[in-house]
């Protein structure tokens, strides 16, 4: 038998039930992170266009999009929604790294909108599509960022929306092997788009594709029913440089959201970025009320795509590690409002982006769970300030503060609904296991009601 019927098999066979108590929680905790990003992100400009677009082309009214005010065709709101829940760069991250929140969590709630399922459904559904996202990244021994070819979520995402649908579709284990083939054919992203705005449809079109791909595979279209292992397949375009099958194997044990587990973002911005902002925070706690800094120096693992000592935007500061240090240091936190173009070209942060200098120091680990950023700030009083991170608060081995998590779902929330909505909604999602399908019905129907800020 082979790989790609091995895995569905697998994946068939595996129930609410076999979740166990502490994968329910943290699938439940991915759940609401990925809806209250993607509320506070659906008044992003990206979003926005995209959804306008999607309106224009027309479509059955499905599934809401979310900010939007109005229902697109179910394909068409996984994509918006997916592409609001990462346009932030506020959604969990996961090692190996990739995107596993945007591209499934809102196929989940398209179809629970369009066809009705429980919590119980949604959770089990989730659960299996980040799983295959978080086995695939770890079978290609993908954990760092400076080594990757692709933009992982344009590939693993795909797979991972298709798992979401079929399960939530009911298709058998045949209809699942098709469903995964389709998506494996419309897996890929460039990393060139990161910084812009293309990077956030990467988890759009990924969300779109294997949502499309079940929805198809339902009708009777039929796919490489051995994608994965055929020659030319998944594994041999992405995946060329070793792949262990075992690993991929050893689905459920344990559960990828348990162990590792997810990094819960507590700054908008990509993720390794928050060394830098940590450590910026540092210097500001040090540096007391008028102190002036003369120089500033940034040494970090060799992450070519983070060195933007001038962003062009915003937006391109959420990859810039002199950007989000200064920005830390400046305003003593990093939020939202932080990656706006006001704030770029602000005076104080134009007059300190031209005091530093970033070193690349290749001897520095490049992953995530090893790597480190330090920064030094010279000051006009003639001390020197130093801080060193390895390893923000949320990530592997950090303790997450549950009050500094449940800050960040209440802002997200607050941006698109009122208080009292904040609070049910809040209410709806603890609950969620235990919720029947109209309880879903009722918690959808209030996320579809989010309207963003105005900017």
């Amino acid at each position: 038998m082979g790989l790609t019927r091995s895995l569905c098999e697998i994946i068939a066979a595996t129930r609410y039930e076999s979740l166990g108590d502490e994968c329910v929680l943290r699938v439940k905790q991915a759940i609401q992170d990925g809806v209250a990003v993607a509320l506070a992100g659906c008044g992003e400009e990206p979003v926005t266009i995209a959804a306008a677009h999607a309106k224009s082309l027309g479509g059955a009214p499905q599934a809401s999009l979310w900010g939007a005010g109005y229902k697109g065709s179910v394909v068409q709101a996984a994509q918006i929604n997916a592409m609001a829940t990462h346009v932030l760069d506020f959604e969990p991250m996961w090692s190996p790294p990739t995107h596993a929140v945007s591209p499934t969590v809102p196929v989940a709630f398209a179809l629970a909108e369009f066809k009705g399922a429980s919590g119980r459904e949604i959770i089990t559904a989730v659960a299996k599509g980040l799983e295959i996202q978080g086995r695939l990244q770890y079978a290609g021994n993908q954990y760092i960022p400076e080594d990757l070819k692709f933009h992982p979520p344009g590939v693993a995402g795909a797979l991972g929306s298709a798992v979401v649908a079929a399960e939530l579709l009911g298709l058998d284990l045949n209809h699942l092997q098709h469903a995964l083939g389709m998506a494996a054919s419309r897996a890929g992203s460039l990393l060139a788009n990161v910084g812009s705005m293309t990077k956030c449809t990467h988890c759009g079109n990924a969300a779109a594709a294997g949502l499309d791909s079940a929805l198809l595979a339902a009708r009777g279209f039929t796919a490489n029913p051995d994608v994965l292992e055929a020659h030319k397949g998944l594994i041999a375009t992405f995946f060329p440089d070793g792949f262990d099958e075992a690993r991929l194997l050893g689905w459920g044990k344990p559960w990828r959201v348990v162990d590792p587990g997810l990094a819960i973002k507590l700054f908008p911005s990509q993720f390794g970025t928050h060394f830098s902002i940590t450590a910026g925070l540092d210097i500001h706690r040090q540096l007391g009320d008028g102190a002036k800094i003369k120089a500033m120096r940034i040494v970090s693992p060799l992450m070519k795509y983070t060195d933007r000592p001038q962003p062009a935007t915003g937006l391109d500061g959420k990859f810039s590690l002199q950007y989000t240090g200064a920005a830390a240091i400046l305003d003593g936190k990093v939020g939202i409002d932080t990656f706006t173009d006001a704030r770029r070209f602000s005076a104080d942060m134009v007059e300190l982006l031209g005091k530093i200098t970033l070193t690349q120091d290749a001897s520095i680990p490049g992953d995530f769970h090893h790597m480190h950023v330090a920064t030094e700030a010279d000051l006009e009083d003639g001390r020197t300030l130093k801080a060193i991170c390895s390893g923000p608060q949320g990530a592997w081995g950090v303790p997450l503060d549950p009050a500094a998590h449940r800050e960040k779902l209440l802002d997200c929330f607050s941006r698109a609904l009122p208080a009292p909505q904040v609070v049910t909604l809040v209410g709806l999602f603890e609950r969620l296991e235990s919720l029947d399908a109209a309880g879903v019905a009722q918690l959808v129907a209030l996320i579809a009601t989010a309207r963003p800020e105005k900017k």
